[in-house]
């Protein structure tokens, strides 16, 4: 095997090394991506769910407010007929008792919906801070998997290349080259040497003729002597 063939060799071992590396990771980036992405599916509808449980408790809490407010105040207007003579002083204190009971329990409420409030908020900002996270890790993964699919079709054609060359010594194509490189060298000496042949063949009387350039005087002895016959001389 000649020293290009086994530096051929030598990248093709290498191309295919690199792409078998390559392989594992594309595939469990891939399925890592599908596992981030289901994972923010989850993420988001937990957070859709404690931010309307939110929002519920939240309105529970404003209604509690009311309530408070209102019982407080109608407590106060039946002190206050009781007090003009409107009303029997014995029922105004019976139910403005009643209506500071229903103000008590409406603290109660309150005190607990504000608490369910800040709790969910606190589950909504960890949720959000999770989907944040999962959306950054899932561009940089995709990112990745770019790269990773880039350099593996760099490493496949690579190895192609490499194959290629690497087959070129042995399917004979450079031996088949140097034969006819010899063949074309050889039907070039033997022209050559016919030449020298049919230059050694010409005969003497050819050579002279070629020296003096014998044609030449010949045409002009013929015009000579048809200008003679024709008085021109």
């Amino acid at each position: 095997m000649g020293i290009f063939s086994r530096l051929f060799k030598i990248g093709q071992a290498e191309a295919n090394n690199i792409v078998d590396k390559l392989e594992d990771p594309i595939r469990l980036t891939e399925q890592g991506i599908r596992d981030l992405k289901n994972d923010l599916q989850d993420s988001l509808k937990a957070l859709a769910e404690v931010k309307a449980m939110r929002i519920r408790s939240n309105a529970d809490l404003n209604r509690a407010k009311f309530q408070v407010k209102d019982f407080e105040k109608k407590a106060m207007l039946l002190l206050s007929k009781a007090k003009e003579g409107k009303m029997d002083p014995a029922e105004a204190d019976r139910l403005a008792t009643e209506a500071l009971k229903r103000v008590s329990q409406a603290k109660e409420n309150a005190a607990r919906a504000e608490a369910e409030v800040q709790k969910f908020d606190s589950s909504i900002a960890q949720l959000e801070s999770n989907v944040n996270r999962v959306k950054s890790n899932i561009t940089k993964y995709e990112n990745e998997l770019k790269t990773l699919k880039a350099r593996m079709k760099v490493s496949q054609a690579t190895k192609k290349i490499n194959k290629q060359l690497s087959q070129v010594d042995s399917s004979g194509t450079i031996a088949m080259l140097e034969k006819m490189k010899d063949k074309v060298n050889e039907e070039e000496a033997l022209a050559e040497a016919y030449g020298d042949i049919a230059d050694a063949s010409k005969s003497v009387d050819e050579e002279i003729d070629s020296a003096l350039d014998v044609v030449d005087a010949e045409s002009e002895d013929a015009l000579a002597e048809l200008k003679r016959k024709m008085g021109m001389e």
